[in-house]
C-alpha cells in the first residue's frame, strides 16, 4: 500500500496481539461470527474481510426479508444497515453528554415527559437527559442494574489500549471499509459482546488520528479510515504534542522543586535562560506577568504552565510564581519590565563615551568668560550624582541683586546628531527611582566630564540676571563660563547655613533674599504658590526580601528649596526672554490660567492644603517653539526649562540652540524638528513620572507596613471626598490616604490616624482615626 505509515501485519499476528486484553479461551473458544479461523486462512483471506463479509451477508438477508424491492440500496440505507435502530427504553446503559467537558455512563430509568429520560450516571445522580444529549447506547444491555456502572469502567480499563487501532486501520484502509464500533469490536476482540463493543466505540470516539466519522445517526456512527498521508501528519503532530506535555511535566517538576527550596538555595535568574526550552517558557510566563505577549503561543502557553501549576490563569499569579522560584525578587519593580526601560548601554556607546572624555578640544573656548572669582554654591539632594546647576550672587553698589545661575554645559562635549547624542534622545530623560537611577547619559560621562564638581574648574551655561527692587528682571546674559563650585550642599545644611544667618556666607543670605523678591514678584504676577510635603524614598539592596528603606520627608516651603526653586523658574524666564529677543525655536513651556480665581482658596491654610486646591484646577501645560507663552502657574511671560541638560534632553536642546547662536553658527533644529522631537521626549517624561510615582507609593507602602501597628500618626485633611469620608496626609511619611473623619473636623485641621493594611504589591492602604 502505497505512504503507508507502518508495514502491514495480517490480522492473525493482530489476533494474538489483542489477546493479551481478554483471557485466551474468550478469544479462541468461540467461531468469529460462524466462521472458522481454519477456514479463513485455507482461503486466504484476512480477518477483517471475513468479519465484514459475514455482516454484510446478515444484513442482505434482513434487507431480503424487509423488501421486496430490486436495485442498490441508498447512502442512508446503507447507514440504516451500519446501525441497529434502538429506541430508549428502561435498562438502558448509555453513555450521555454531561457537558461540554465530560461525558458519563447511565441506566435509564423512565421516561421524563414525551421525550427526555430520567437516568441514574455512574456517580448516583440522578437526572433528565435530552435525546440529543445520547453519544452512545451500549448494545445488548436490556436490564443494566446501576449498581454495576463502576464494575463495567472497571473492566473497559484492562481493553482500552489505542495503538491496536493501528493495525485495524490498515487493513480496513486496504479494503477500503467502513466500521460501526461493533463491527470494530468483533475485529479488535473477536466478539461484539456490550463491554467490548463500548471499549471499541471509546476508542473510535476519541481516535484523533486513524479514523473520522463519515456518518452519523442520532447516537449511532459509521467511522472510516483516514487517508495515509493524513495519518502521517496528524501522527506528527501528535509526537509533537507528546513531547510538548512531557516537556511542560519536566518544567512543571522544576518549577516545584525551585519553589520548595529555601531563598538561599533557590537557583539564580541567569540559571533559567541557559535552555532554550526553558528560557522560552520562563519569558512567557514573564510576559503573563508583565502583559507584554509577543504572540498568542506565549499566552498559551504560560496558561497551560499556571493550570499545570493548579493556579489562576491572572498577572499576579504568574507574578508570585516567579517570586516563589527565585527569578525575580521579592520586591521585582513590573513596570521596568513593562516598559523595557534599558538600565544599560552598549559597548558601541561605553566606548564612544569614554572618547568624549579625551577630548581635550573646546568649541567655546575662546569665548568662555572666566567666573573663578564667583563664590559658587551647587544645592541639591544629598544622594544626587548628577550636579547640573549651582548659584552665585552679590549686591551692586546701586542695591540691586545680581544672581548667576550656572547650568552643566554637556553640550560642548556632545554634538548634535552623534551617537550618544541619538542615545540620550532615545532615553528622554534620566530615571530617578527608590532604588537605582537610570541616567540620560552613561555615569561615567554625566559624572566626570558633565557635572559640576566642587573644587574644580568646571565648563559651565551662566545666566546672569540683575533684578529690579520689585523682583522683576532688569538685566541679563547669558555666556559660556569657567567656574569652580565653592560649596556641595544638601537642602538641610543649605538651610541651616540660612538659619545661622553667617557674616562669611553672605552670598548665600543674598540669594535668599533674591528669592524672596522673585516669589513677591511671581505672586503679584497671578504665580500660584504649589508648596507641599513629599517623601522621598532611597532603598538599599533592593533584591534583598528584607531591604533597607531610608525616608525623607521634604517641605518644599523650606528655605533652601525655595531658595533653587525661584532660581529655576528665574533662569526658565530669561532664557525665554533671551529666545524671544533673538528669534530663536525653542521648547517653550506656557501653561493657562485656570478660569478660577485663586482668591476662591483666600479661606482654606496655606501650604499642603491650598497648594492640593490648586493642582485639582490646573489645565495641562502647553508647548509652543516659537515663541515664548505665558506660564500662569508660575507667574511668568515665557518658560524654557534650561537647568538640567544632564538629566532632561528637553534642556539639552534649549542648550544646543543657544550655544549655536553665540558661536554665530546655524541653529541645528527648526521649529518644527522641535515639535517633533518633542512629541516623542514628552511620553519618555510621562512614563519616567509613572515609574518614579509607583515605584516611590511602592516602598512608602512597604516602610508603612513594616511600622508597629500601634505607631500613631498626624493627618493633615485635605479635603472632603464626600460626607465624612476625607483626603488626608500623612505629616510624618508625605503620603495620601483616605479615610472616614470625626464629625465637626474641618478642612485643615489635623487629626491622629493609625495604619490598619499596607500591602504595597496590591496599592492597598487602609488608615483609620482614633
Amino acid at each position: 500500500m502505497a505512504n503507508r505509515v507502518v508495514p502491514t501485519r495480517s490480522f492473525f499476528s493482530f489476533s494474538l496481539f489483542s489477546s493479551r486484553h481478554r483471557p485466551p479461551k474468550l478469544f479462541y473458544s468461540r467461531p468469529l461470527l460462524g466462521i472458522h479461523t481454519s477456514l479463513i486462512f485455507r482461503r486466504g483471506y484476512s480477518l477483517v474481510d471475513s468479519v465484514l463479509q459475514e455482516l454484510d451477508a446478515i444484513r442482505s438477508a434482513r434487507r431480503s426479508r424487509a423488501t421486496n424491492k430490486m436495485g442498490f440500496p441508498s447512502n442512508k440505507e446503507l447507514v440504516d444497515d451500519k446501525v441497529e435502530k434502538r429506541v430508549l427504553q428502561r435498562g438502558l446503559l448509555l453513555e450521555f453528554r454531561k457537558d461540554s467537558q465530560k461525558l458519563l455512563l447511565a441506566v435509564t430509568q423512565k421516561p421524563d415527559g414525551k421525550k427526555n429520560w430520567m437516568v441514574y450516571d455512574q456517580n448516583g445522580v440522578s437526572s433528565s437527559i435530552k435525546p440529543h444529549q445520547v453519544t452512545y447506547i451500549v448494545p445488548g444491555i436490556e436490564d443494566f442494574n446501576h449498581e454495576d456502572i463502576a464494575d463495567f469502567i472497571r473492566k473497559t480499563q484492562d481493553l482500552l489500549d489505542p495503538s491496536i487501532l493501528e493495525f485495524a486501520w490498515e487493513e480496513l484502509l486496504e479494503k477500503n471499509k467502513s466500521v460501526t464500533a461493533e463491527e470494530l469490536a468483533e475485529i479488535l476482540y473477536g466478539i461484539g459482546d456490550p463491554l467490548e463493543s463500548y471499549c471499541a466505540h471509546l476508542l473510535l470516539s476519541e481516535d484523533e488520528v486513524y479514523f473520522t466519522v463519515s456518518e452519523c445517526k442520532g447516537s449511532y456512527s459509521v467511522y472510516q479510515p483516514r487517508p495515509s498521508v493524513q495519518v502521517e501528519e496528524l501522527l506528527h503532530r501528535k509526537r509533537m504534542k507528546d513531547a510538548s506535555e512531557k516537556e511542560l511535566e519536566e518544567f512543571v517538576q522544576l518549577l516545584t522543586s525551585a519553589k520548595s527550596k529555601p531563598l538561599s538555595s533557590k537557583p539564580p535568574k541567569c540559571s533559567w535562560l541557559l535552555e532554550e526550552k526553558i528560557q522560552r517558557r520562563i519569558k512567557s510566563l514573564e510576559a503573563y506577568a508583565i502583559d507584554t505577549f509577543t504572540s498568542d503561543e506565549q499566552r498559551k502557553t504560560a496558561g497551560m504552565i499556571l493550570k499545570a501549576m493548579g493556579l489562576q490563569k491572572t498577572s499576579s499569579a504568574a507574578m508570585n510564581l516567579l517570586i516563589d522560584i527565585g527569578y525575580f525578587p521579592v520586591h521585582v519593580n513590573l513596570d521596568l519590565l513593562k516598559f523595557n526601560i534599558q538600565t544599560q548601554y552598549s559597548d558601541e556607546i561605553l566606548s564612544a563615551a569614554e572618547n568624549l572624555l579625551t577630548l581635550k578640544s573646546d568649541p567655546d573656548e575662546a569665548n568662555r568668560k572666566d567666573l573663578t572669582f564667583l563664590k559658587v554654591y551647587a544645592i541639591d539632594v544629598d544622594e544626587a550624582d548628577e550636579l547640573d546647576d549651582a548659584l552665585s550672587a552679590t549686591r551692586l553698589q546701586d542695591g540691586r541683586i545680581k544672581v548667576w545661575i550656572h547650568v552643566a554645559d554637556p553640550a560642548c562635549l556632545v554634538q548634535p546628531h552623534s551617537m550618544i547624542d541619538r542615545e540620550a534622545m532615545r532615553r528622554g530623560t534620566s530615571i530617578f527611582l527608590p532604588t537605582a537611577t537610570f541616567p540620560m547619559f552613561p555615569d561615567k560621562l554625566a559624572m566626570e566630564g558633565m557635572s559640576l564638581q566642587q573644587g574644580k574648574l568646571c565648563k559651565a551655561v551662566s545666566v546672569s540676571v540683575t533684578l529690579h527692587q520689585d523682583g522683576s528682571i532688569a538685566e541679563y546674559t547669558i555666556d559660556n563660563s569657567i567656574i569652580r563650585p565653592t560649596y556641595m550642599l544638601t537642602y538641610e545644611s543649605a538651610s541651616e547655613l540660612l538659619h545661622l544667618n553667617l557674616e562669611e556666607e553672605s552670598e548665600l543670605r543674598i540669594l535668599a533674599e533674591a528669592a524672596a523678591l522673585r516669589l513677591g514678584w511671581r505672586r503679584q504676577q497671578g504665580g500660584i504658590d504649589t508648596a507641599t510635603i513629599e517623601a522621598r524614598v532611597k532603598v538599599a539592596n533592593p533584591d534583598d526580601p528584607e531591604p533597607s528603606i531610608s525616608l525623607y520627608v521634604e517641605d518644599q516651603s523650606d528655605p533652601a528649596m525655595r531658595l533653587v526653586s525661584e532660581m529655576m523658574i528665574l533662569c526658565g524666564e530669561a532664557v525665554a526672554t533671551f529666545g524671544s529677543c533673538n528669534n530663536l525655536p525653542l521648547p517653550y513651556r506656557g501653561q493657562p490660567q485656570s478660569n478660577i480665581i485663586t482668591s476662591a482658596f483666600s479661606h482654606l491654610p496655606e501650604g499642603p492644603v491650598r497648594s492640593s486646591a490648586y493642582v485639582r484646577i490646573m489645565r495641562a501645560a502647553e508647548m509652543d517653539f516659537r515663541k515664548p507663552l505665558r506660564h500662569g502657574i508660575l507667574g511668568v511671560p515665557g518658560y524654557v526649562q534650561f537647568t538640567s541638560p544632564i538629566r532632561r534632553y528637553a534642556d539639552l536642546l534649549a542648550h544646543y540652540q543657544v550655544k549655536a547662536f553665540l558661536r554665530g553658527e546655524p541653529l541645528p533644529f527648526s521649529a518644527g524638528e522641535l515639535e517633533g522631537m518633542a512629541s516623542l521626549l514628552n511620553m519618555h517624561v510621562r512614563v519616567a513620572k509613572r515609574l518614579y510615582n509607583s515605584s516611590s507609593r511602592y516602598w512608602l507602602l512597604e516602610y508603612l507596613r513594616r511600622q508597629s501597628k500601634e505607631r500613631k500618626y498626624h493627618a493633615l485633611i485635605i479635603r472632603f471626598i464626600k460626607d465624612r469620608l476625607a483626603e488626608l496626609l500623612l505629616v510624618e511619611v508625605g503620603v495620601q490616604a483616605s479615610a472616614l473623619v470625626s464629625v465637626g473636623t474641618q478642612i485643615g485641621d489635623e487629626i491622629k490616624v493609625v495604619i490598619d493594611e499596607a500591602h504595597p504589591r496590591d496599592d492597598v492602604l487602609s488608615v483609620r482615626e482614633v
